[in-house]
Parts: C-alpha cells; structure tokens; sequence
C-alpha cells in the first residue's frame, strides 16, 4: 500500500493545482455548483469529504436534511465566496421537492465529481475487501490483517507503533475535529471521487486501486 500513498499523494496534488486554477479561472460569475465542486477539490481529495462532514455536523436533528439557514451557513463555513441572493438560489435548485430543506447525501452525490460504473465498481470492489467484518465502516481493526506495517520505515525505526501507522492511514479519508477513526463507505466513495477526477484514464485509475489494494 505504499506505493498507493505515493501516487495518490501526486494525483491528489495535481488535483489540487488544477482546480485551484479553473476556481481562479471562473471567477465569482462561474456557476455556484462548479464553485463549490472546485473550491473542494482545491483541497484534495478529502475536500469533499470535509464538506459532507461539516453538513453533517450543522444537521442538528440528524435527519440529513438542511434547512436554508443550515445550508447557506455550510456554504460560508466552507469558505465559498458566495453572496445571500446567489446561495439562496443554490439551495431553491437543490430543494428538488419545495420542501424547505435540502438533503445531505443527494447534494454531496451533485457535487462529487461523476463517477462511471466501471471507476464506482473498482471503488465498492475495495471498500469490500478493506471491510474485513462486513458492518459497513473500516477500522483499525480491519486493516491489521490488510495494511503491513513491517515494512514501514517509521515502525523499522521504532518511531511509530503498528496502530499509529494504521491510524495515519485512516486519517488519509477523514478530515479535521470529525476523526472518529471509522471510515464509511460515503467518505471512502468521496474520497477516491476526488482521486479519479485527476486520471483522465480508466485503466489507470483501475491499475493505481488494484496495485494500491493488492488485487
């Protein structure tokens, strides 16, 4: 898996750099979904992540819909420079139904980068075999039979122990004060959303998973 976090780290930083560009490129005019898309990918591939996390945390009640107030708030958290008019218009398109509310998980889906079937297949492939026990969430527990820390040069040194370097792992798909040490399958999905925007190349993004994984 080392190889993985070398060549996610360079696609992660082209990524970055190229939507940091095209955000730039917009300007304020551009349209407000791409904004935002872009604003996230300019932090990597957890940008997403951060913003489905952070939505998360504003849906007091937890029924992963967003009042306009909630939503408009998320928006100026995330650091979307936005004007009132322009994020009331955003949540009117995305409250499909005109119920008041906008759901979590629906908007994420706009907002991630598009994934084909055959990219979303490869991802759910890995997500399955990192699942060790099958409850949906990967944990340190999962990866201590998947992840060898033996040929870690930190754990060699004896800097770090096997759960730190397993730990350091997981943080790679969570973001911020939200760590829980639990990666869900959305952050999983979110995450490497963010990777496949910056390989133009199917067969590649299959290769760089299945040398990543071992499969």
């Amino acid at each position: 898996m080392h190889h993985n976090q070398s060549a996610t780290f360079r696609q992660e930083t082209e990524l970055a750099t190229k939507s940091m560009r095209e955000l730039q490129s917009l300007g304020s005019s551009g349209d407000t979904v791409e904004r935002l898309r872009l604003l996230c990918l300019s932090r990597g591939a957890t940008g997403i992540l951060g913003l489905g996390r952070l939505f998360r945390i504003m849906d007091d009640d937890g029924n992963k819909n967003l009042n306009q107030e909630e939503f408009v708030k998320g928006l100026k958290e995330v650091g979307l420079d936005i004007t009132d008019e322009e994020a009331k218009e955003m949540f009117e398109k995305f409250d499909t139904d005109g119920s008041g509310s906008v759901n979590v998980d629906e908007f994420l889906v706009h907002i991630r980068p598009p994934l084909n079937d055959a990219r979303r297949n490869m991802i759910d492939l890995v997500f399955k075999k990192m699942d060790k026990n099958g409850d949906g969430v990967i944990s340190i527990d999962d990866l201590k039979n998947l992840y060898d820390v033996r040929a870690d040069p930190l754990y060699i040194s004896g800097e770090e122990s096997k759960n730190t370097i397993l730990q350091r792992f997981l943080d790679n798909f969570e973001t911020g004060a939200t760590k829980d040490g639990q990666v869900t399958h959305e952050e999983f999905l979110n995450y490497y959303a963010g990777v496949s925007a910056s390989i133009d190349n199917d067969c590649y993004f299959n290769l760089v998973m299945r040398q990543a994984y071992k499969l």
